[in-house]
């Protein structure tokens, strides 16, 4: 009892240091997080099974500004008479519902799913072509709501592990990055269903590339 009452002042004194020192440091410096981000350049080709990369798309320009994108690249790939195309943006984000707003257009009406070893992605139709969307993590499975995204950075991110190297400016506490990939193809006189099975087939070789080469923080 002796010992804790002579400990205990210490303590406290260094508990309430740490505390204003994060809420200096997060007052002070609100936007320091995204500058500690390692740079992505999207590689030029990745493969995906039973597709063809077309090597003369033309890719389009960002046409909306959002504050926590990165770096984006699209791609097209092709099979037999059909186009792909996918997607890719990094991104650092804190609502994913207003991601999904900004680039898709199935947003709440999306059918979600699960693939065991995957995770989930969100699934819809638009304009005569389906889509398939999904939030590819830095660890865990891919999500597509923001419930899922805060779940499983809650199983798999450790911020506690980055308190030193955050309070030097050179990580941020906390992982809300995201590989958020964009996957479409024309209906074309297919039923949707049938779109979204290619759909997935391609999303799940897709997510077997890059998982493991997410970009390190």
């Amino acid at each position: 009892m002796i010992i804790w009452k002579q400990f205990r002042l210490p303590l406290l004194a260094l508990t309430f240091s740490g505390v204003f020192l994060v809420l200096g440091k997060v007052i002070l410096f609100p936007k320091a997080e995204k500058s500690t981000l390692t740079p992505l350049v999207f590689p030029d080709a990745v493969p995906l099974s039973e597709w063809q990369l077309n090597t003369k798309y033309s890719q389009p320009t960002l046409t909306k500004e959002h504050s926590n994108l990165i770096a984006q690249k699209h791609y097209q790939y092709i099979q037999k008479d059909q186009s792909l195309n996918i997607e890719m943006r990094y991104v650092t984000i804190f609502d994913v519902s207003k991601l999904i707003e900004e680039y898709t257009s199935i947003s709440s009406s999306a059918a979600v799913r699960q693939q065991d070893k995957v995770g989930y992605y969100g699934l819809g139709v638009d304009k005569g072509r389906a889509y398939l969307s999904a939030c590819i993590n830095p660890q865990g499975n891919s999500t597509f709501t923001y419930k899922q995204f805060t779940q499983n950075r809650s199983l798999y991110d450790r911020p506690t592990e980055r308190l030193l190297p955050w309070l030097l400016g050179k990580k941020p506490i906390e992982d809300k990055r995201c590989l958020w990939a964009h996957l479409s193809i024309p209906v074309q006189n297919s039923t949707p269903e049938a779109a979204y099975k290619k759909l997935e087939n391609a999303w799940f070789s897709w997510h077997q590339w890059w998982q493991p080469r997410f970009p390190k923080l």
